[in-house]
Formats: C-alpha cells, sequence, structure tokens
C-alpha cells in the first residue's frame, strides 16, 4: 500500500505547494488536492508537478457537473503532459445541495449523469475523441463511490475509487468486494483524518466544529449509518503513533491500495503525523 498526502487546506496557495513538497521529502508517494469553492485542483496539481518532482499528483475530486467532458478532458491533459504524466484524475458527481444549491445546475440521476460523464471522459482522455494533446498520456481515472451502485460503475468504467469517511472495516466490507466483482486490480484510495496527539478527544471535537455539517450530506449519511456513527469526525484516527500506526496497517489489511493521509490537529501535532507516515511509507 501506498501512501500520500490529501491537501484539504485551501488558505494559501503557496503552501499547498509546499505541503506537497514536505510530503515528497518524507517519503510519501503523492498529494492529491480536493475541489471546493476555492482553488481549482488541477491547476494546482500543474503547479505542484512542476515544483515537486517526482511525486504522483491527483485530484479528490473534481466535480463533474459543472465541466463539460471534453473541458476536463483538455485540462486534465494538459496537466498530464505539464507534470510528465504524474497526474491521476479523481472525478465525482459531489452533492446535491451544492451542485444545485451553488451551481443552479440539476442534479437529476447522478448515477447515470457519471455513467454517461465518465464514458464520454475516457474516449476524450483516449484520444479517440476531439481532444489531441501531445505528448500526454491517458491519465488513471478515478471515481468518488461510496454506494454499490456507484462502486460498480468505478469498477466497469474508472481505474478505481477515492473514498473520505471510510473505516478500513468499511474498506474490506463494502467497498473491495463491490468494486472487486466487476474489476481487475482497482485501484482503491482511502482519504483517512489522521492525527497523532495526546488529545485526541478534543482533535475530534474541533472536526466536527469545522466540518460535522458533512454528516448531513445524503450520500456521507449513508456511510456514517452503515459504520454506526453520526458524525464524520467519529472517523478520525487520533492517538499516539502505535494507535495510528495500527490504524494505516489495518488499511492495507483491508484492501487500500492507497491512503491518503488528511493531517487534522495543531501544527506540532501535524507534524507529529507526518513523520510517522514518512516512517511507514516504504514498509507496507
Amino acid at each position: 500500500m501506498r501512501i500520500g498526502l490529501y491537501v484539504g487546506d485551501q488558505s494559501d496557495l503557496q503552501s499547498q505547494i509546499e505541503q506537497a513538497r514536505t510530503a515528497a521529502e518524507h517519503g510519501l508517494a503523492s498529494a492529491f488536492f480536493s475541489q471546493v469553492l476555492a482553488w481549482d485542483p488541477l491547476t494546482v496539481a500543474a503547479l505542484v508537478g512542476a515544483a515537486v518532482p517526482g511525486i504522483e499528483v491527483g485530484t479528490a475530486v473534481v466535480q463533474t457537473y459543472p465541466r463539460h467532458p471534453i473541458s476536463l478532458a483538455g485540462q486534465a491533459l494538459t496537466v498530464a503532459a505539464a507534470t510528465g504524466n504524474r497526474l491521476t484524475l479523481g472525478i465525482g458527481p459531489s452533492h446535491k445541495q451544492i451542485i444545485e444549491g451553488v451551481y443552479g445546475l440539476s442534479y437529476d440521476q447522478p448515477a447515470r449523469h457519471t455513467r454517461a460523464y465518465l464514458t464520454a471522459l475516457r474516449a476524450e482522455l483516449s484520444g479517440t475523441g476531439h481532444v489531441q494533446v501531445p505528448g500526454a498520456q491517458p491519465p488513471r481515472v478515478l471515481l468518488s463511490a461510496l454506494g454499490p451502485v456507484m462502486l460498480r460503475i468505478a469498477g466497469e468504467l474508472a481505474d478505481g475509487t477515492v473514498t473520505v469517511w471510510t473505516t478500513a472495516a468499511t474498506v474490506a466490507d463494502h467497498i473491495r468486494p463491490r468494486i472487486d466483482a466487476v474489476a481487475k486490480d482497482p485501484r482503491v484510495v482511502a482519504a483517512v483524518m489522521l492525527s497523532v496527539t495526546d488529545r485526541p478527544d478534543t482533535v475530534r471535537q474541533e472536526v466536527a466544529g469545522a466540518l460535522g455539517f458533512a454528516s448531513d450530506l445524503p450520500s456521507y449519511r449513508a456511510l456514517l449509518d452503515r459504520q454506526g456513527q453520526s458524525n464524520v469526525a467519529e472517523t478520525i484516527i487520533a492517538g499516539d503513533e502505535d494507535t495510528v500506526a495500527a490504524a494505516i496497517h489495518a488499511y492495507a489489511d483491508a484492501g487500500a491500495t492507497d491512503v491518503l493521509v488528511s493531517l487534522v490537529g495543531n501544527s506540532a501535532e501535524k507534524a507529529r503525523t507526518l513523520n510517522l507516515a514518512g516512517e511507514l511509507a516504504g514498509s507496507l
């Protein structure tokens, strides 16, 4: 299993680049960037690819509804060419509250939309559609998928899935069986909030205050119910080095091909967590 960094802090562009550089210095394999309503993750990935040689850059995830697949293919292939083909493109339909509430677009039939979108996107990335970018190889495509239908689509039309808020048990008992049923050697990338800390309960409370609203988004609510949890903060792995290391090993045992470490806590706790991730990166 590979260990990478999930860069969720979008407050400063240079900070995101420096976080990726520090991750590479610690031996982490990748840096993935999210799309909220701030920095464009593909542009950030291109900048990081230029600034940090060798590291894989990825998105987790680009929202599909606001971007035509032809436009996304052109941008992704441009980033692939600019980074020496180190891009992994994570995409997903996002949530009704965002697509309809913010963008004003219809979120009707997201599974059907995703299937059609991936079919068109893969054709454009392969060079058999409208987009031609010399020197670019088609990036691997991951689909954000938590439910059975989306996992099937990920297995059939993408190169794997990227998940969030999933426990190791969910990866083993739910994610892997469903995607393995329709795919050979899929990539299963799990973004996990981690904190090496002496104050685990406080860290969880801090995250609950900042991100607890996500617990009510339907796809996350269904996942948390499956896991017997009420709030996304309950998925955080927090404790001493042995506790966090054991959890990372559990994801490897569950069948995750990658863990994306999302650092939470104060600056000292984030540093401790990154050091541990670096120590484990070469041993899994």
